[in-house]
């Protein structure tokens, strides 16, 4: 076998296609799987949130000093504001993202195979439709979820408003700018996800070729399965390396989509106005604030979510040889 053959055995043998999954095990085990992945990540967020909304004369320059002002102010609880929101929404909305997701990526699979492009590069193209189609699906429900969240994340923080829940948000903001105020930056969140799931897919789908075809190079006649360990090194690897590229691409869209949700109505800027005060007040390294924490909740959401999809996957393959009998 030569090495491109080896290359595909080793990756073949790790890859579960979607009409190989019980689809309602999929959908209940997965709700479980990501509900804990998001109360063990959560507080990245809050943490994240309030760095990009902080004001030029804010005491809280740095992810350091908001994660200890919060804990002071609040104790744990603070870390865990509009957690019950975000739980309830983004059910739906990962069951809509990884449907999409799964069938977008077979479909292109199949399409880009007759150009004969190499191994990385094929993976790369359809593994980024896939998580472009996926975001566009999602955001009608990502949207008024997030912008939710945002508000009870920095409550009370830089001047902005309090609620008393995340009922209370949304019935404000339908008082104050209707149904539509619950999708205030919904062409920036398009814009930001959409990018940044397409990247973040693709590089994923990339790099994940990239590590085997380095790790095989020296075995290229070792036919035996890779190991479970090597199968999640190789997956951590690529999540690892997708945030990367995907934080440095959408941090500063995410900035400006962010500021725009939480301000009140009354102060409501512009997405011009808002980038016109970000380079004023700090030049265009403003367009970075929370670059940091954004790079490690990517680093730390991606990773993490892709060991568990990528577990997800395995454990609810469908066995081959009961469904024959």
């Amino acid at each position: 076998m030569d090495s491109a053959g080896s290359r595909a055995q080793s990756f073949g043998q790790t890859e579960i296609n979607w009409d190989k999954l019980d689809k309602t095990k999929f959908y209940v085990v997965g709700a479980g799987i990501f509900t804990g992945l998001t109360l063990a990540l959560y507080p990245i967020s809050v943490v994240k949130t309030r760095l990009q909304v902080s004001s030029h004369d804010t005491v809280e320059r740095n992810a350091f000093s908001v994660l200890k002002n919060l804990l002071r102010t609040d104790g744990i609880r603070g870390l865990y504001k509009g957690f019950g929101t975000v739980v309830t929404g983004t059910i739906p909305a990962r069951i809509i993202f990884l449907t999409a997701l799964e069938t977008t990526k077979m479909t292109a699979f199949k399409m880009v195979e007759p150009l004969e492009l190499s191994e990385p590069t094929h993976a790369a193209i359809a593994n980024g439709l896939g998580g472009m189609m996926a975001s566009l699906c999602a955001q009608a429900v990502f949207v008024p979820i997030d912008l939710v969240s945002q508000r009870l994340m920095v409550q009370g923080y830089s001047g902005h408003q309090t609620y008393n829940g995340g009922l209370d948000v949304v019935r404000k903001v339908i008082k104050s700018d209707g149904i539509r105020g619950l999708y205030r930056g919904f062409g920036l969140s398009i814009i930001t996800y959409s990018p940044s799931s397409a990247v973040w897919w693709a590089s994923y789908g990339a790099s994940q070729r990239v590590i085997w075809r380095l790790l095989d190079s020296g075995n290229e006649h070792d036919r035996r399965p890779p190991s479970e360990g090597k199968i999640v090194m190789v997956q951590a690897g690529g999540g690892i390396c997708a945030a990367a590229t995907a934080s440095c691409f959408t941090t500063p869209l995410d900035t400006i989509k962010t500021r725009l949700q939480v301000i009140a109505h009354d102060k409501r800027p512009t997405a011009r106005q808002v980038v016109k005060n970000l380079i004023a007040e700090e030049g265009w390294a403003g367009f970075y604030r929370g670059l940091g924490p954004r790079f490690f909740s990517m680093s730390a959401w991606g990773t993490s979510m892709i060991l568990a999809y990528e577990y997800l996957k395995r454990l609810c393959a469908i066995d081959e040889t009961t469904r024959r009998q």
